[in-house]
């Protein structure tokens, strides 16, 4: 006798005891990298190639200058800033809340995860750990030396690895007051100070040959290049001494 036709008088007599028949767990949240080395832009924007040889930057570049000029300034960066800070802000209350800052950390981009294989998923509406808040500045400005989370000698961390700015989390490094809440005002000014870091001429214009050359080099399993410990830090303005 088929296993469906043995079960049907066991459903049919709890249903008429009044059980509620037994509830499955929940599926559990899974948190998968997308393929292929992206391009995080200035905005934290992750650019996917669509094809094995597509110049994901180029792409990105030829999207934010508007006027095909084959310049990028400051008013078409921030132009960027506010069309990505509408895809962010989920509910349109005019701000990125923690809930759309988680959603963007595991969802949108989760390449830029720090140590991702040690944190798990949190459920819809589930608020973040406390350890999350206190550590916001330091994902958002950059790890300190000798700690073992994030260390700066694996080179760039999070988002760095794959964008322009060193900066593990562009989108939370927006929160200037640090309420944990991104508003637009803050997004545009953002923009703005991270196209003056770019632009090292102060020519308020960038070409897409200047950016490509502050592109990191990654090799093929898409990690970034790991110095030997003779080789100079050139990471800072001037270089660290050589060690005793």
């Amino acid at each position: 006798m088929p296993l469906a036709a043995l079960m049907l008088p066991i459903l049919a007599a709890v249903a008429q005891a009044g059980v509620p028949p037994p509830v499955s767990s929940p599926t559990p949240i899974i948190v998968t990298g997308r393929g292929g080395v992206p391009f995080i832009s200035p905005m934290g924007e992750p650019i996917r190639a669509r094809t094995p040889s597509e110049d994901t930057l180029a792409r990105w570049f030829g999207q934010v200058d508007r006027n095909r000029d084959g310049f990028l300034t400051p008013e078409e960066l921030q132009m960027d800033a506010e069309r990505y800070f509408d895809i962010l802000d989920t509910n349109h209350d005019g701000q990125i809340d923690p809930d759309e800052l988680v959603h963007y950390e595991w969802t949108v981009a989760p390449e830029i995860q720090v140590n991702s294989r040690l944190r798990r998923a949190r459920a819809p509406g589930e608020a973040p750990p406390k350890a999350d808040a206190e550590t916001t500045n330091e994902r958002n400005h950059g790890p300190a030396r000798g700690r073992d989370r994030y260390k700066l000698d694996d080179g760039p961390q999070g988002a760095g690895r794959y964008a322009l700015l060193n900066l593990p989390e562009p989108v939370a490094a927006a929160d200037a007051d640090l309420n944990r809440a991104i508003t637009l005002e803050e997004f545009r000014q953002a923009a703005l100070d991270r196209f003056a870091l770019l632009d090292k001429r102060h020519e308020r214009r960038l070409t897409l040959q200047e950016l490509e050359a502050l592109k990191p080099v990654l090799s093929a399993n898409g990690k970034s290049h790991k110095r030997r410990d003779e080789e100079p830090d050139d990471r800072v303005g001037i270089p660290l001494p050589p060690g005793n």
